[in-house]
């Protein structure tokens, strides 16, 4: 079972615009590429549980799930740079 999870987790991080991928490059970037891969295949194995569990289909949350839940660390992490560089920066909003 693990074999076969942690191949899930592979193919589904490698994918495009997907929750699951997000969350690989997301953990890739610090803990290494192995344990993302495991962290997916558990998360998969979450999905699945639930899935059985409330008797309801997957509901993909997107790419950008987590830039949409903390809109402020992305800000700021997006700002910081710049103003290391000697920037000034002020941000408006679009709407």
């Amino acid at each position: 079972m693990r074999q076969a999870l942690t191949e899930a987790a592979h193919t589904a991080a490698h994918s495009k615009d997907t929750y699951l991928a997000a969350q690989y490059h997301r953990l890739a970037a610090r803990r290494g590429k192995k344990r993302a891969v495991i962290a997916v295949a558990h998360s998969i194995l979450v999905i699945l549980y639930h899935m059985l569990r409330q008797r309801q289909s997957y509901h993909e949350l997107g790419s950008n799930f987590f830039d949409q839940r903390d809109k402020t660390g992305l800000q700021r992490r997006l700002v910081q740079p710049l103003e290391k560089l000697g920037y000034t920066v002020e941000l408006h909003s679009a709407a």
